[in-house]
């Protein structure tokens, strides 16, 4: 199983994460702020994750660890 892993508090919140994930279980945690004042992105569902690191690969900023 896929392990992903977001560092909360470098993430800008441009949601290009969201739009990559192909089983649509990554999104912005509008119950959050992070130190730079953004809503961070974070995995809905960690056990539907196939690890694909798409959400990865799209990460302008490369806060998104995708574990194997």
């Amino acid at each position: 199983m896929a392990k992903v892993i977001f560092n909360k508090d470098l993430c800008k919140g441009c949601a290009l994460c969201v739009g990559a994930c192909p089983k649509g279980i990554v999104a912005l945690i509008e119950s959050e702020i992070n130190i730079k004042g953004y809503h961070p992105a974070g995995i809905t569902d960690q056990a539907l994750c196939i690890g694909c690191a798409f959400c990865a690969t799209m990460c302008p900023d490369c806060v998104i660890t995708v574990e194997k």
